[in-house]
């Protein structure tokens, strides 16, 4: 009995000048409380004496929470201070590019090349569109009701040559080329270089009659369309492909966008007189476009 009470009394005497005691009270830090079953798990500050040993080397190797310089990382141009996104913040990886990866400054000939492309193009267009390039006409004089006030005469639309040009105004030209955006070359997986042009302005009655009401062509806003040619050479002709396996289905697509953007539309299905081409106007009827 005398020997367990003198181990015990042996366990209570502070050793080498450091103290076991432990505070049991909840301490607060900051926002959160720290109960004491925390403090038996956590290592305890020491004491020598009346001194405590603190942790200074820990401290001192404590990151911030703020971006800090890395010396390892120090390597090469890249973490030069000039380099540095926020000098003094922190250094760059190894692996950062020194030099940017945008485009590099281009020749002299190359910049006055595209500057002179550019003058063309403006120089080229009508209609203020530069996707619409020819040459203002002016006045179209014609017989009767015929003629067109501000005509153009329409070379090529969204890069596609119009052969031969044609005279219309700039209403149908600003159609014809919405379709040759969104109906042909979507329709020939942007295959498209010409438009084979059968008819744009003439002052005539409709279906070339001798007599009736005067066609959309006698006033500039009428084009017929007969073959689409592509780029490596070969034509889509309305006359052969409109039924044939390899194109009616193209021609068809073609026609039906057509609907969208002009106000009559005639194909191959509508009459005898449209069986070779497609005929596009940009009259404006109540009951809406009228596609056949």
């Amino acid at each position: 009995m005398i020997r367990k009470i003198a181990f015990a009394l042996a366990l209570m005497v502070p050793t080498f000048g450091f103290t076991a005691e432990l505070d049991l009270r909840p301490i607060a830090r900051g926002e959160l409380i720290v109960s004491p079953a925390d403090q038996l798990i956590r290592p305890q500050a020491r004491r020598a004496g009346n001194v405590a040993l603190v942790p200074v080397v820990a401290e001192r190797l404590r990151p911030k929470l703020r971006p800090y310089e890395r010396p390892e990382l120090a390597k090469g141009a890249e973490t030069l201070p000039l380099l540095r996104a926020e000098k003094g913040l922190f250094a760059f990886s190894p692996t950062a590019p020194a030099i940017s990866l945008g485009p590099q400054a281009r020749s002299a000939a190359f910049v006055q090349a595209m500057a002179d492309r550019q003058a063309a193009i403006i120089q080229g267009q009508v209609c203020s569109d530069p996707a619409i390039q020819g040459d203002a006409i002016g006045t179209v004089e014609g017989r009767g009701q015929c003629g067109i006030d501000n005509a153009v005469r329409i070379r090529s639309v969204a890069g596609v040559q119009l052969k031969p040009a044609a005279r219309m105004d700039c209403q149908t030209a600003g159609a014809l080329k919405n379709w040759v955006t969104n109906g042909v070359q979507p329709a020939t997986d942007d295959q498209a270089a010409s438009l084979r042009v059968v008819s744009g302005y003439s002052c005539r009655f409709r279906n070339s009659q001798a007599s009736g009401r005067l066609s959309e062509h006698s006033f500039g806003r009428a084009i017929d369309i007969a073959g689409i040619g592509l780029k490596d050479g070969r034509e889509i002709t309305v006359l052969t492909g409109w039924n044939s396996a390899r194109d009616g289905a193209s021609l068809r697509q073609m026609w039906r966008a057509a609907c969208n953007v002009f106000g009559t539309v005639l194909g191959p299905d509508s009459n005898r007189f449209h069986r070779d081409h497609f005929h596009f106007d940009t009259a404006r009827y109540r009951s809406g476009s009228y596609c056949r």
